[in-house]
């Protein structure tokens, strides 16, 4: 990374705030943190014709650069954590597929030092507590009921940096476990399930609070048998998750769930596996082998899509540009939302004085240009590079 300056203003630039869009705005960054008054030796950086916006927050994320979360060591763990940095994504959570519950928990135990020591904001457990009949690209013969000690077992091996684990709450043990999730202050989040929408109307009550991939891996809408979408999509109390990246959702799905939910209850994610920022080629995916074509990624056995090939900057493009949301309502879907969720709202997801300095500078296009964090420039915009 390139040395931070002493303290560098920002200006000319398009700049999001969590109050609106301030064109020729400015943002002060004074060592690690934004601020509020630039000191007289200040460095300008002048970003006109670009936006500048909070670096991006993937609560959701297995992978990239060709490094899987799951079973990479720590050096490739931190190659997928730089892959999404060079996109954008500033603070990421680590999510891991099913596994054997002791292989999964030495797992954790390996993370969670990369979560104290800052490069990782915690991590997720997408499995093993999941649905057969909703398993997608998970193993069916590792998959295990929510039983409450398992899952205090997992979240006890992350040593306090657990943020999050899906579970399919109408298995037994599922709503007992949501209850200790929360007194846990873990997030519970429905997914990867064949529950009906009262089960889900029980586990939203229980204390769920995100739906993982919303539309994937459950039930579609029905107009006798609504299940769990329209109960996720009612419930004010829930933030669902949408992988915006032409294939996981229709963009007529995502605008109903977005303009249902209201933009402060989406939180974009990519669900990204190994394959993100490094192409085509066969991969695994856990012990599942997967094949990417064209960007997509599916398993080899049965065609299942494996997780996304997505980075968020893509996800923000794509939203902004395709879907024709505004640019505002994109950036807390992709930075607030989430932040907030994780408990990490008071240094990271807006740029407001006394936060970290984590941003993004975006061209008119919305292509990257700079990333910024805490500080230090990981992409240097065109005028310092």
């Amino acid at each position: 990374m390139a040395a931070r300056a002493k303290s560098t203003v920002l200006t000319g630039g398009r700049v999001v705030l969590p109050t609106g869009i301030v064109d020729g705005g400015r943002v002060i960054v004074e060592g690690d943190r934004i601020t509020a008054d630039a000191p007289a030796d200040a460095v300008p950086l002048d970003l006109s014709g670009h936006w500048v916006v909070p670096g991006f927050v993937d609560m959701h994320n297995h992978g990239g650069g060709g490094a899987s979360f799951t079973s990479g060591s720590v050096d490739e763990v931190l190659k997928g954590v730089r892959t999404h940095l060079e996109h954008g994504t500033t603070t990421l959570v680590a999510s891991l597929v099913t596994g054997e519950a002791d292989f999964l928990a030495q797992r954790a135990g390996i993370l969670s030092e990369l979560v104290e020591q800052g490069d990782l904001a915690g991590i997720h457990f997408e499995g093993p507590f999941i649905s057969p009949c909703r398993k997608g690209a998970h193993s069916e013969e590792l998959l295990r009921d929510p039983d409450p000690a398992a899952v205090r077992k997992l979240v006890d091996a992350g040593r306090g940096t657990v943020r999050m684990v899906t579970l399919a709450t109408e298995l037994p043990g599922g709503i007992d476990s949501v209850r200790l999730l929360a007194e846990l202050g873990v997030i519970a989040a429905i997914g990867h399930t064949d529950a009906t929408y009262e089960q889900t109307v029980e586990a939203i009550d229980a204390g769920a609070t995100v739906a993982t991939h919303l539309f994937n891996a459950m039930p579609p809408i029905g107009h006798r048998a609504p299940g769990p979408i329209a109960a996720l999509l009612e419930d004010e109390r829930v933030t669902v998750e949408l992988i915006n990246d032409g294939t996981h959702l229709h963009p007529a799905a995502l605008e109903l769930a977005f303009h249902r939910a209201g933009a402060r209850r989406v939180a974009f994610i990519t669900d990204a596996m190994d394959a993100a920022g490094f192409g085509d080629g066969l991969y695994q995916l856990g012990p599942l082998a997967v094949e990417v074509k064209e960007g997509v990624a599916r398993l080899v056995e049965g065609g299942s899509i494996a997780g996304s090939t997505l980075t968020l900057d893509t996800a923000f493009r794509r939203a902004v540009t395709v879907d024709r949301l505004p640019v505002g309502d994109v950036v807390r879907a992709i930075s607030a939302n989430p932040a907030k969720l994780l408990g990490v709202y008071d240094r990271v997801g807006s740029l407001e004085p006394g936060k970290d300095a984590d941003l993004v500078v975006l061209d008119a296009e919305f292509a990257v240009k700079g990333v910024l964090r805490r500080g230090e420039w990981v992409i240097e915009p065109p005028q310092l590079g």
